[in-house]
């Protein structure tokens, strides 16, 4: 009787947080919706009334939309590849007793923290600048004609700047895997001769397995709704025009919040066919 009570207490005082959340999630949700069957002008004529599923097929009909959704994955794709490989090698690295450890590993995490607006606006100014910044000096230094990169490379580009940004988190939990490994295995397949690639092959790695899965699901919730960088660094030229960027110009740029809602509601569901696909790997990975 007092666990049944004592169960009923902890939902009675979850409730309100429960319930905040709730809110908090499926007002703009149920909004979005509203909007996305209605056209809806605030600067020409207001609300106009409803138009079913005229937005709905306006948007997936612009030309810009497929594209957007092609840009919006291989930004994901790139910085979830380079996050990964480079988070398990700077977590392998972090993990070796070394001078100044502590101090290191502040560093390698101090990205994270970091203001997407202001990483973008450094790397565009200091680093990518053509004329000016560190990498055109470098490519002059040997002799090489200086790349644009905003124009040239420009998905690589946004690539390389979220990576940054990203790659603090995915090391710091990678890390913490790593430092979790049982040292006795480690020392005993060294002792029967395993070379280190073939213990990173066959015994960090899958151990690694479940946190690069975490890592992974994380960061694709996330890199969906990228926008920040592509605002302040191409402004959705070049090839660099994502859903979400797709959708913030149909909203503030032309007015339409209709049309707009429309696209955030494609965008919800890309987010959950890519969530639901995650949660399929995260739960053989856990399971195993």
């Amino acid at each position: 009787m007092a666990t049944q009570n004592s169960r009923s207490a902890a939902r009675l005082m979850l409730a309100p947080a429960v319930i905040l959340l709730l809110g908090w999630m499926l007002v703009p949700l149920t909004m979005t919706l509203w909007f996305s069957f209605r056209k809806y002008l605030p600067l020409r004529g207001g609300d106009l009334g409803w138009v079913g599923f005229d937005n709905y097929i306006r948007f997936v009909s612009s030309i810009s939309f497929w594209p957007s959704i092609q840009t919006t994955l291989i930004i994901v794709g790139g910085v979830l590849t380079i996050t990964v490989v480079f988070g398990v090698l700077l977590a392998l690295l972090l993990d070796q007793p070394m001078w100044g450890q502590g101090i290191v590993r502040v560093l390698v995490i101090a990205p994270f923290f970091v203001m997407p607006t202001v990483s973008a606006l450094v790397w565009k100014n200091i680093f990518m600048d053509p004329v000016n910044g560190l990498f055109a000096h470098l490519w002059k230094l040997f002799g090489a004609t200086p790349i644009e990169w905003l124009s040239q490379a420009s998905i690589q580009s946004i690539i390389i700047i979220v990576s940054w940004q990203w790659l603090p988190f995915a090391t710091l939990i990678l890390l913490t895997a790593v430092q979790s490994l049982d040292r006795d295995q480690l020392e005993a397949s060294e002792m029967d001769g395993a070379k280190p690639l073939q213990r990173f092959a066959y015994i960090i790695l899958p151990h690694l397995a479940r946190a690069m899965t975490i890592v992974v699901l994380i960061q694709t919730i996330f890199l969906l709704s990228i926008f920040a960088e592509i605002f302040v660094t191409t402004g959705g030229a070049f090839g660099t025009k994502t859903l979400t960027y797709l959708i913030f110009q149909r909203v503030l740029e032309s007015q339409n919040i209709g049309l707009g809602s429309a696209g955030g509601i494609y965008a919800v569901i890309l987010a959950n066919i890519v969530a639901v696909f995650l949660m399929r790997i995260v739960g053989k990975n856990l399971d195993a």
